[in-house]
């Protein structure tokens, strides 16, 4: 017969809330998550997928202010990245609609209801949150090239950054995008096990290993582009074509075709 602690009643909460905690339930509440997306309006979706867009932009002004004040050295791209994970902090913990959280919430209801209306739903969730983060990184783009908001010393420490990732190749940004969207469905997956200082602590990490991976998130890559190409240093067909829409397929395929595909193989039977 086996023994049981001896806990009081405090304890015992505690233990059946993380007994409770099992992927299954993390499963059903993400999917719930997604059901309450796909019947948000439409203009509920554009505007916080705009805001998403705007703040998101921050993580590129916090990694370009931290290289314009730091030596050229091989540790520089160590510290530089801890403001690449700013923007998401604030998307995340605002819970403004994001394109690549979006990849794990609602495929989890195509998942268990396959049928052409879900996808439909689907398909516009998605539109409308990428064409507004889309929107967001454009304004944020202008308000810094033409706003003179920044000192130009960290104005082209925003450069430097925006430069370094217009020059990966179609096939890099597809390539580096799957980890980053695999990474990005793991955090979305993992936050609701978390408390508030842990799921800052869990952001942080995660949306650092991006940064530091130099792998391409569609998001903030694209207000690194859009920088570019307001200032004429790129053109908007080779920033759409060999930057946002590679990034793009790399972070569906890692967020949607390998962790989402692989979290319900391994909960199907369980759900």
């Amino acid at each position: 017969m086996s023994e049981k602690a001896d806990l009081d009643s405090d304890k015992e909460a505690r233990v059946h809330e993380h007994e409770s905690a099992s992927s299954s339930v993390i499963f059903e509440a993400i999917r719930r998550a997604g059901e309450h997306e796909l019947r948000r309006p439409v203009s509920a979706l554009w505007w916080s997928g705009v805001a998403a867009g705007l703040a998101l932009s921050t993580s590129v002004l916090g990694k370009g202010f931290l290289v314009s004040v730091l030596p050229d050295a091989d540790w520089t791209s160590a510290v530089s990245n801890l403001g690449y994970t700013v923007g998401f902090l604030i998307v995340i913990l605002g819970r403004m609609q994001l394109f690549t959280e979006n990849t794990i919430t609602p495929i989890l209801t195509l998942f268990l209801t396959p049928t052409a209306g879900k996808l439909m739903q689907i398909g516009r969730l998605w539109g409308i949150v990428f064409a507004a983060n889309l929107l967001g990184c454009m304004l944020a783009s202008l308000v810094l090239v033409f706003g003179h908001i920044v000192p130009k010393a960290r104005l082209d420490g925003i450069l430097s950054v925006a430069r370094h990732y217009a020059e990966a190749s179609a096939f890099d940004h597809f390539a580096r995008g799957i980890p980053a969207g695999f990474l990005i469905a793991a955090l979305v997956w993992v936050l609701p096990r978390m408390e508030s200082a842990g799921e800052v602590l869990t952001i942080v990490i995660v949306t650092y290993l991006i940064g530091l991976g130099g792998m391409s998130h569609v998001v903030a890559g694209s207000t690194e582009l859009f920088i570019l190409v307001l200032l004429g240093e790129l053109a908007i067909g080779p920033a759409v074509l060999a930057g946002i829409l590679p990034a793009l397929a790399g972070n569906v395929l890692g967020g949607i075709g390998i962790f989402v595909a692989l979290t319900y193989a391994q909960l199907r039977e369980e759900i």
